[in-house]
């Protein structure tokens, strides 16, 4: 039986309650919050990392060097910091080094354009020297939360000082790469590789054999679990 207008609001008032109407249409759609625009958050995040203070690698940098690459890929890749080509350009990976390793990534058939890039620090060490401990630990900060952004399915760290900023300074490149590691950001695990740096490959070229046996580990990594390039 259909109710009449003043018989509903005698039942809603018997309730109690206060409804308030409107004409605009309800909105039914939740978008999750991993679905919250990445472009934004990176924005905001090296925003962040403009206006550090007290930083002697900024205070003696020309350019903030942030990121390359798709920032949707399921691939991250970490390196140290920026050299002087790079703080030329204000991008990561554009001297010598970052020709090493567009080869390194096309030998197992990857594009460079189809993966994430940064580094730990995001400012070029004077003398490109290797960032400080302190500065490591400073920076990690940033790093993790722009992990937490790009949220890879493998995540690659080039070098030492990647290896030292989200694995901690008590282990040794010589013993872990190659080998895949858990790190935990924010209640999230990503599946994580230590390899060498591009510029340490260039100054000890017979390196490169043990670099080419992460690269298949790597490889085979991204088969088994999918991942389209």
């Amino acid at each position: 039986m259909l109710l009449n207008p003043k018989n509903q609001n005698d039942i809603l008032q018997s309730f109690e309650l206060e409804f308030e109407y409107e004409n605009k249409p309800i909105n039914r759609f939740h978008i999750p919050s991993e679905q919250i625009d990445k472009s934004s958050l990176l924005k905001n995040l090296e925003k962040e990392i403009s206006e550090i203070k007290d930083c002697e690698l900024k205070n003696n940098s020309n350019k903030l060097v942030f990121s390359d690459g798709d920032f949707n890929s399921s691939i991250m890749i970490v390196g140290e910091g920026p050299g002087q080509r790079e703080d030329e350009l204000g991008k990561p990976f554009v001297g010598e080094a970052g020709l090493l390793l567009n080869k390194m990534l096309k030998a197992i058939n990857i594009e460079r354009n189809k993966v994430y890039i940064t580094n730990v620090v995001n400012f070029r060490p004077p003398n490109n020297r290797k960032p400080e401990k302190s500065e490591i630990n400073k920076y990690s900060y940033y790093l993790r939360k722009h992990i937490s952004i790009i949220n890879p399915k493998i995540l690659i760290l080039l070098g030492s000082t990647a290896m030292e900023s989200l694995l901690g300074s008590n282990v040794k490149i010589s013993k872990i790469r190659g080998t895949w590691k858990e790190i935990i950001i924010n209640d999230k695990v990503y599946n994580s590789i230590v390899t060498f740096h591009p510029a340490y490959l260039l100054r000890q070229p017979e390196q490169k054999k043990y670099s080419w046996l992460d690269l298949k580990v790597i490889k085979k990594k991204i088969d088994l679990i999918n991942i389209k390039l």
